[in-house]
């Protein structure tokens, strides 16, 4: 598969209301804008609920994604199981992982112990996407 641009494959807190998709559509913006392509679940696999997906098809999908991708972000704002398996499963393919929050919340100390970066933003465009793969 030739690609013009990097992927990089978005974790965020799931929200069946897709409270936080503004936020999601930012990032997503921002790092089109920094030359990567990006695929988040909400968005991507389920279409923001138009598809709904049982766990074993989202898991495989989820999987495969982060198998491709240049680099795995992981929106640690709100925390979430879905996230930490995210994060796991890079690094167990020794995928870069940039980790990213607003300011004044708390990473974990596992999700610190493998993320190749943390950033802190009080807004999307704070966060530096070069350099991170």
């Amino acid at each position: 598969m030739v690609r013009d641009k990097k992927l990089a494959y978005f974790g965020i807190k799931y929200h069946a209301d897709h409270r936080n998709r503004d936020l999601i559509e930012a990032f997503s913006t921002h790092r089109n804008a920094a030359g990567f392509d990006t695929y988040c679940v909400a968005r991507d696999l389920e279409c923001w609920g138009e598809h709904a997906c049982d766990a074993q098809t989202l898991m495989a999908e989820m999987f495969h994604v982060i198998a491709a991708a240049d680099l795995v972000v992981i929106e640690f704002s709100e925390k979430g199981v879905g996230l930490g398996i995210e994060a796991g499963y890079a690094k167990s393919l020794n995928k870069p992982i940039l980790v990213v929050a607003k300011r004044g919340m708390n990473v974990s100390n596992t999700l610190s112990g493998i993320a190749s970066s943390i950033q802190f933003y009080d807004d999307v465009d704070e966060v530096d996407f070069t350099g991170q793969i």
